[in-house]
């Protein structure tokens, strides 16, 4: 079992709307983004004028362009994080981060977000794209307690829109910038704790989804999106048979891909909307952020006896599910 202290987030102030988009001339509307993926407005760390003027044809120059860095921007979540665990940053003795396009090779992201935080404690990254944090905390969750320090920090930086060519539809549609952190412990208890965590991936389709170096993010859209559907029903399907309790709420948060995947996992597995918690729509798909991000948005909602089902999809193909339970009040 793996204790949950906090939990933060972090996006940035600048918002791509649908009628931006439209401003591109790249042959979309905001009915037809609506339709196919139900995203509204993403956050991103370039300027807005940037993204109209260059369509981002150079990811290089993103780098250059950008307001935050992985490092600023997963701190921020980290601060937030550190604040709802009631924590100061030399409480943390370990940091662990994850992302689907690190800012560098090397060294570890990890070591750049704990140096901006000032913390000087040992630091490796555990990167598996969209499904890194659910990576995180099943690693975590099975290592010795005893060999763990009191206090870990799992940040998760995604600053996608760097890699997004917005002459394409297809995928400037999709994605925003978003960075999520969780304050975890195995020996010290916490009102949550995931009482389950799961983990595969099949190597063999990796081609699926990818970002070659320092090049655009790609995929086999549809091939990937009933994937992600599948794999997603059958974690939550999974997670109901062991953990429903009839009184107490199951809610699902999934990987924010796209409001009509999640919707389509819902309908196959009867959960209804105001147990289905997502943020998809105003922020679009932030990797392997999303879901941590919208529990965070939540943080205050979740009630004695909840039991929080997590199922995460991403590249590789990976897949991760986790069931975070809230304790009952003594």
């Amino acid at each position: 079992m793996l204790y949950l202290h906090g939990l933060g987030h972090f996006h940035p102030e600048n918002v791509i709307t649908n009628p931006l988009l439209e401003e591109l001339d790249i042959g979309t509307s905001e009915e037809w983004i609506l339709e196919r993926v139900g995203i509204r407005t993403r956050r991103t760390v370039l300027p807005l004028d940037y993204i109209r003027e260059t369509k981002n044809k150079d990811p290089r120059e993103a780098f250059d362009a950008g307001l935050y860095n992985n490092a600023q921007t997963g701190a921020e979540a980290a601060c937030m994080a550190l604040d709802r665990a009631g924590l100061e940053p030399e409480d943390i003795g370990l940091v662990i981060s994850g992302s689907s396009a690190p800012d560098n090779h090397s060294p570890a992201e990890a070591v750049t977000i704990a140096a901006e935080l000032g913390i000087d404690v040992p630091c490796f990254d555990i990167n598996s794209a969209c499904t890194s944090f659910g990576m995180q905390i099943s690693l975590l969750d099975q290592m010795k307690p005893e060999a763990l320090p009191p206090f870990i920090l799992v940040v998760n930086p995604e600053n996608l829109t760097r890699f997004i060519d917005y002459s394409d539809r297809n995928t400037a549609v999709l994605f925003g910038d978003g960075s999520s952190a969780a304050v975890v412990s195995a020996t010290v208890p916490a009102r949550a704790a995931f009482k389950s965590c799961y983990c595969d991936s099949r190597p063999s389709s990796w081609k699926k989804v990818a970002i070659p170096r320092m090049g655009y993010f790609q995929q086999d859209g549809s091939a990937v999106q009933g994937f992600a559907i599948r794999k997603t029903t059958d974690s939550i399907r999974t997670l109901q048979d062991t953990f429903y309790v009839n009184g107490n709420r199951f809610i699902f948060v999934g990987h924010q891909a796209n409001l009509g995947m999640l919707k389509t996992v819902c309908e196959r597995t009867g959960i209804p909307e105001n147990r289905h918690w997502h943020s998809v729509e105003d922020f679009g798909n932030t990797g392997c952020s999303g879901a941590p991000a919208v529990l965070s948005r939540h943080w205050d909602d979740l009630r004695p006896g909840d039991h929080v089902a997590v199922s995460l999809v991403g590249a590789g193909l990976t897949w991760v599910h986790m069931l975070l339970h809230i304790e009952e009040s003594s």
